[in-house]
């Protein structure tokens, strides 16, 4: 295969205050250390209470291991110093977005101008996987096709139940704060590189967005690297789930490129339907399965995720991502971030405890499991 398969993976935190559990704005002091110790691996996000990271870019999903492992260390390291401590979760249990102020940057500046009121709510965080593939005309050919399966990565990363204190009933409520923006949700369908450059142009041109950066589809071509990144997927507390779920994408993407040199591809299946589907998984998560278009059937996602981990043998075998991609059965089954926050809220509640505090240690809790 000419393609590298390449993995570069971002995510964005939240700040706490260690005592009152509350989000907290980073002090200048702490950015500042993050950057001399991260060397550009680490910014700044829209709000003050955010932090982004982003790994170099990696042949393995072992070397990305590593390199989160050690940005998500760091971050915590430092945060600790201040008495705060950083959360991977799209969106605080009980936040509250009217308190929260945007950082004074020129994007985020002009993000807050442009999209008035709907920017102010953007208290949520995500995380984004890219793939690296060397050649445009097939990163364009491969949108449509891996956009079926976003909806199975978003239900296997949901980790967003509550929203200013209260459940949702959904899994990701991240996905209906962003939702609100523009240029966002299922990218639309390009017959051609050349098709995609002409769409995206005619807004660069007018001056509408200075750059495809803008541009916030659930899956895009980079704007700065030559890969196809998936936005859809919540941010994960546990860093082997971000890895296992960064090791599906990577596999899924390797498999259509394999049946397009065999001369076969993935159907194309209409954008109402994986709207569906996207949509179930941002209610439900992986508690109601999702729909097997071809089958013309609900299936449970323990089968679906069975059934993809069979199909994608070959791929994980020649990635070494076998371990990662089984381990996602445990969260088809036993369920994501959601339910286990979920869980913890309602055993808060039973013990007389704050539930909301209760989620947020909890969650400081996986965040540091893994490393």
């Amino acid at each position: 295969m000419q393609s590298t398969f390449t993995l570069g993976i971002e995510e964005e935190y939240l700040l706490v205050d260690r005592d009152s559990l509350r989000l907290a704005e980073a002090p200048e002091a702490l950015m500042a250390a993050c950057q001399a110790d991260m060397q550009g691996q680490v910014s700044p996000e829209f709000l003050q209470c955010q932090i982004e990271v982003g790994t170099r870019v990696c042949e393995t999903v072992a070397q990305a291991r590593e390199d989160l492992k050690r940005l998500r260390t760091s971050v915590s390291n430092h945060a600790a110093k201040h008495n705060l401590a950083p959360i991977a979760v799209s969106c605080h249990p009980f936040g509250d977005w009217k308190e929260q102020h945007h950082t004074r940057k020129d994007r985020y500046d002009s993000l807050h101008h442009d999209l008035g009121g709907v920017a102010q709510r953007m208290l949520i965080c995500g995380m984004h996987v890219h793939v690296g593939l060397d050649d445009k005309a097939l990163r364009t050919d491969l949108m449509p096709q891996m956009c079926y399966f976003l909806p199975h990565l978003l239900a296997l990363s949901t980790s967003s139940p509550f929203w200013q204190g209260q459940d949702t009933k959904l899994a990701s409520y991240r996905l209906t704060v962003f939702d609100n923006l523009p240029r966002t949700g299922l990218p639309p369908v390009f017959s051609s590189w050349e098709d995609y450059e002409r769409a995206t142009g005619t807004l660069i041109d007018l001056g509408i967005i200075e750059d495809s950066s803008k541009i916030w589809w659930d899956l895009r071509p980079s704007h700065n690297f030559p890969t196809l990144e998936t936005r859809i997927m919540d941010v994960s507390p546990r860093l082997e789930h971000a890895l296992s779920l960064a090791a599906l994408t990577q596999a899924i993407l390797r498999m259509l490129v394999r049946l397009r040199e065999q001369n076969l591809r993935w159907r194309d299946y209409d954008r109402f339907l994986i709207a569906e589907n996207r949509w179930r998984a941002q209610r439900y998560g992986v508690s109601e399965g999702l729909i097997d278009f071809g089958e013309r059937k609900i299936k449970p996602m323990s089968q679906l995720m069975d059934e993809m981990i069979t199909l994608l043998c070959e791929d994980a075998e020649a990635l070494g991502t076998q371990e990662e991609i089984a381990a996602l059965r445990t969260l088809a089954e036993q369920g994501t971030s959601a339910t286990r926050q979920r869980r913890v809220h309602a055993e808060a509640v039973a013990k007389g405890d704050d539930p909301g505090r209760a989620v947020v240690r909890h969650l400081i809790e996986e965040f540091r499991a893994d490393l």
